[in-house]
């Protein structure tokens, strides 16, 4: 898969240098902020599977959306990033989007300790 055929849906606290560096590098997303910076969870899920976009987000909430509530998703990144600047997001997404491009979609995955986790 070519990495920027991924879709993807930024949450807001994944922040807004981030969100320009993924444009900048032609990726296609879409961002929570341009959208409502207000928007509950379940409702950027519901837009993630109507777009095939994947969340990415530094929210633990949707695991417990995703698992516990079963709700449906087009994939979800949960970057476990705690007091990370942007330029650090910026890097471990780029090997993230670089090196497991196809391990994203359909799957919720967490980044925390410079590992990556995919489950189905």
């Amino acid at each position: 898969m070519e990495i920027r055929n991924l879709r993807l849906l930024i949450d807001v606290g994944v922040g807004k240098k981030v969100e320009r560096w993924l444009h900048s590098r032609r990726y296609d997303i879409k961002c929570v902020r341009d959208i409502d910076a207000r928007m509950p969870d379940k409702e950027i899920l519901k837009i993630a599977v109507s777009d095939k976009r994947i969340v990415i987000t530094m929210d633990k909430d949707f695991g417990e959306l995703v698992y516990n509530s079963g709700l449906p998703h087009g994939g979800v990144l949960l970057l476990r990033l705690e007091d990370a600047k942007a330029d650090e997001k910026i890097k471990v997404l780029e090997r993230i989007l670089e090196k497991y491009p196809d391990k994203l979609s359909d799957r919720f995955c967490v980044f925390k300790d410079g590992k990556l986790r995919s489950r189905k």
